[in-house]
């Protein structure tokens, strides 16, 4: 039997890194992954990467052995809401191994230096390593590429 759960939140593949957005209906989610797939980036490596969008609005997870594979559900695949236009039809990559997710959070709840080492979030009996991100600053998507290169072993 397949373990499996549906999770509300958008996933984007940056480079071959799946990464889990987490937040309120609202708190940018769909917004951040735009900026993501308009913007490539280099993190901290300098190694530019583009993000291409996997699901939106809900995720479909699915544990094979000690990885998870997000993916959209068959309804919403290729879209991606966009604020003030609508919904977008888009070519997204139909699934990606998970390595990091993010939880959206206003600036002033994050603590400047984090235990980031302690920092997980468990789906489906497997931890992923949990950043705190405001998507609402400037440097929210060179953040987010930063921990990938910090925090996701290579």
């Amino acid at each position: 039997m397949h373990e499996e759960a549906l999770i509300h939140g958008t996933c984007l593949a940056i480079g071959a890194d799946g990464v889990l957005l987490l937040g309120k209906p609202g708190s940018g989610k769909s917004s951040l992954a735009l900026r993501l797939i308009d913007q490539p980036g280099g993190g901290l490596s300098g190694m530019m990467r583009s993000a291409r969008l996997v699901a939106d609005d809900q995720v479909r997870i699915r544990k094979a052995g000690e990885s998870l594979i997000a993916a959209a559900p068959a309804a919403l695949a290729n879209r991606l809401e966009i604020r003030g236009l609508g919904i977008a039809t888009l070519a997204a990559l139909p699934e990606v191994s998970l390595r990091l997710a993010v939880r959206l959070t206003p600036a002033a709840e994050i603590e400047r230096l984090p235990d980031l080492a302690a920092a997980r979030m468990d789906i489906l009996g497997i931890a992923l390593p949990l950043i705190l991100l405001d998507p609402t600053e400037a440097a929210a998507p060179a953040r987010l590429r930063a921990a990938l290169d910090q925090f996701v072993p290579r």
